[in-house]
């Protein structure tokens, strides 16, 4: 099987995320003390008790989403025999691709927490929560949410913030500026404008303060070659030396290009409606990472074939219900 392996974005985190696998799997519990360690607190109590506006606090939801989805992954390496090693590509979506640097060994996975930790701060402190604001435009493309964005702003920041395909891009700035654009993009032909659950306006030129301290605190950090190319949001290349890879700055992210380089490959956790918009548009195999679901116990992965030798560690109510995993011939 021919696999890359994407990693979600802010705005996929639920409570109690990843408990079910710390519960079940010695390998996913590894990995949130690892990154409790990492923090110096218990970030596992945030992820699996709550409350949700604590836990969408950027400095919370960026490591808490990265532990997670390292902790699924190592299920899947230690009970179903993937490796990121035997991938075409990882990638991941904004956040999401620190935890494919992680995934493919670029970083570790200490170092990428402190660095979510460090961003999402970074974050936060550029924009206190409740000033600025992130939508989804629905069923625009990318030359009109643009031309809505501008319309909005009046004085105020409000930006295409991410062109995520598949008829979905997010607008990003000043929280009065962003909810004029969703009644503009509406009278635009908009299918659904909705605010998204984070706590910042990220990917805006509000957020330059935290493109700033993050090329400070990369400077200390060891950046190895990565087990597999590592498709960039920001490039829609693959790359993988060292002095190549640098985490998304806060800019605009063509999120469909790079998506588009791993066309046509199973792909990573989670499942959501730009999922299926991809799909309808003719990319039936394509992995997807800005999901409502990145491990098993809040969300179902794209289904992938398996040979039966590697689902046997597993128990099979847990991967038809959680993971969606299915044999060949099936």
């Amino acid at each position: 099987m021919t696999a890359a392996f994407t990693f979600p974005g802010q705005g996929s985190q639920v409570v109690g995320m990843g408990k079910a696998l710390a519960d079940a799997f010695p390998a996913a519990r590894a990995v949130f003390e690892e990154v409790d360690s990492a923090l110096g607190e218990k970030l596992t109590a945030v992820i699996w008790d709550g409350p949700p506006e604590t836990l969408q606090l950027t400095e919370n939801a960026q490591p808490a989403l990265m532990a997670v989805s390292l902790a699924t992954l190592r299920v899947l390496e230690t009970e179903a025999g993937f490796s990121v090693a035997d991938a075409a590509f990882v990638a991941g979506h904004s956040l999401g691709e620190y935890s494919a640097l992680a995934a493919a060994g670029s970083l570790t996975i200490s170092d990428t927490a402190r660095l979510l930790r460090t961003r999402g701060l970074a974050m936060q402190k550029a924009v206190p929560v409740g000033v600025g604001a992130m939508a989804a435009l629905l069923g625009l493309d990318y030359e009109t949410a643009v031309a809505v964005a501008e319309e909005a702003a009046q004085g105020q920041v409000c930006q295409a913030a991410n062109d995520n395909g598949g008829g979905q891009v997010v607008v990003s700035g000043d929280k009065a500026a962003v909810e004029r654009a969703l009644e503009i993009a509406k009278t635009k032909g908009a299918k659904r404008a909705m605010l998204l659950p984070v706590s910042a306006p990220f990917h805006c030129r509000l957020m330059q303060p935290a493109a700033n301290a993050m090329a400070k605190a990369l400077e200390g950090i060891t950046i190895q070659r990565p087990a597999s190319p590592l498709v960039s949001n920001v490039l829609a290349a693959a790359i993988s030396e060292p002095d190549e890879i640098r985490p998304p700055p806060d800019r605009t992210g063509y999120w469909h290009g790079a998506l588009a380089r791993v066309g046509g490959l199973y792909g990573g956790p989670g499942r959501h409606a730009v999922f299926r918009n991809w799909r309808r548009q003719g990319a039936e195999r394509l992995g997807q990472a800005h999901c409502r679901g990145c491990c098993g116990c809040f969300g179902r992965w794209p289904r992938m074939i398996l040979p039966r030798r590697k689902m046997r560690s597993l128990p099979p109510k847990w991967l038809e219900r959680e993971v969606g995993l299915k044999s060949e011939g099936e």
